[in-house]
């Protein structure tokens, strides 16, 4: 899969509100409600939001997203990026994809000043959890107000280190 193309977009594409409404339909199989903490279209039409996607061709393969986030008592007051919303369509996995969406925006971060990279996901989300692990994610304590709730899992990465 060479002929990709990864590029800011906005969320509410109606590809890209395809790819989104493909990926709450799949955390909504593995969680309750309660337990899927998303941002919506409109958050993530936000200003502290850079979204990216992948595009084969003409066809949306996959989205990421970070959001800029001030430094809080579990970031020892550093200001942060927090991944969100990373998918990648079905049939365009295995071509490591998710790999270079998360590296565009690791980049992204960087270029801002942005040294450290925070994400939540679920435990249930063995392929995710293996993508961060394998771009030097480590697990770590909760951030952001996330609850602790058992299912999520929380994870940082030191950028440029």
């Amino acid at each position: 899969m060479t002929d990709i193309l990864i590029r800011p977009e906005r969320p509410d594409h109606p590809q890209i509100a395809a790819l989104i409404e493909q990926l709450d339909r799949y955390l909504g199989s593995l969680y309750a409600p309660e337990h899927n903490h998303l941002l919506d279209v409109q958050a993530l039409l936000g200003p502290d939001v850079t979204f990216l996607a992948a595009w084969q061709r003409d066809v949306a393969v996959g989205c990421a997203a970070v959001r800029q986030a001030p430094g809080q008592p579990e970031t020892d007051a550093r200001p942060y990026g927090e991944i969100k919303r990373m998918f990648v369509a079905p049939h365009a996995r295995g071509h490591r994809l998710g790999d270079r969406l998360l590296q565009a925006l690791e980049c992204h971060l960087l270029a801002r000043g942005t040294s450290l990279a925070l994400l939540e996901t679920g435990a249930a989300q063995l392929e995710a959890v293996r993508l961060y692990e394998g771009r030097g994610y480590r697990r770590r304590g909760p951030f952001g107000g996330y609850p602790d709730n058992g299912l999520s899992l929380f994870m940082a990465k030191e950028l440029g280190a």
